[in-house]
């Protein structure tokens, strides 16, 4: 009885909205008026031939690669000197988590300005310094629109895995580092050989974390490229959207939108295996 409430909110918000994306993917249906025709797999055949698809699924996988090899790191190297720094921290962490309470929409607005390519701040400053031939179209160019749009997001997502690890590092004894630079271990071999591998489930769970959110990225893509130019930034999420909001294309949209969820769940679900198997070996 006292799981009941959240069960039947599961129920409403989560499950049934599931099921119901299912069901509609054998739709073609526009979503308004019209008469819904039932298709069959018709959908989900023409999505496995759907190059659009891929590509942005390539994107997305793309995107959670970097996200771990640039924000994991650089939370990690942040974390540990606010670990460092005590109390004397506790400016920086507030500077340095900024990112992450501003709304993606004004982010979003924000570095697509800073990425004008007329008037925008980045290549006026390129200009100054006479690196002309390194001014880009960053948003406009089919070859840096995904860059550099992924670096806006590791910028605001890196405060979130910092604040991660900082609680990991809190958890951290004290008495072990003491005894360890009193038997001779430098701060460097502290770090490398006791406090990292203290770390390991932290950065299993990090890493998860950043898997699972670059698979279903939507917004600041959305507000900087909407998904272009022809598609070179594009995500599933975002193609999703286009499809249902702009093509009125429901039934072949809640076809992407399952199977992004059958992509997701199986990709989360081999990364906790993963992780589990490697804790237990551990």
């Amino acid at each position: 009885m006292l799981l009941a409430p959240s069960v039947v909110l599961l129920s409403v918000f989560l499950i049934y909205p599931l099921l119901s994306s299912f069901q509609l993917s054998t739709l073609d249906w526009n979503g308004l008026g019209s008469t819904a025709r039932f298709v069959g797999l018709e959908n989900w055949a023409h999505l496995v031939h759907d190059e659009i698809f891929w590509k942005a699924l390539g994107n997305n996988l793309l995107l959670a690669v970097f996200s771990i090899l640039i924000q994991l790191p650089i939370a990690l190297a942040l974390a540990v000197l606010l670990d460092k720094a005590g109390r004397g921290s506790r400016t920086l962490k507030i500077l340095y988590f900024l990112p992450l309470l501003m709304s993606s929409v004004a982010i979003g607005v924000l570095f697509k300005n800073v990425y004008d390519p007329n008037f925008g701040p980045l290549n006026a400053a390129l200009h100054a310094l006479g690196l002309d031939t390194m001014a880009k179209d960053w948003l406009g160019d089919t070859r840096y629109a995904l860059a550099s749009t992924i670096a806006v997001i590791c910028w605001q997502n890196i405060p979130f895995y910092m604040i991660l690890f900082l609680a990991g590092l809190s958890s951290f004894p004290a008495e072990i580092a003491e005894a360890a630079c009193l038997d001779g271990a430098s701060e460097w071999t502290v770090f490398w050989r006791i406090k990292l591998p203290h770390l390991q489930g932290t950065i299993r769970t990090g890493a998860l974390l950043a898997i699972i959110g670059s698979l279903r990225y939507f917004d600041l893509i959305f507000v900087m490229t909407g998904g272009g130019p022809e598609s070179s930034s594009e995500l599933m999420a975002t193609y999703m959207y286009r499809t249902v909001f702009s093509s009125f294309q429901l039934g072949y949209g809640s076809t992407i939108a399952s199977a992004m969820f059958i992509i997701v769940a199986l990709v989360a679900a081999a990364a906790m295996r993963l992780t589990n198997r490697y804790a237990t070996e551990a």
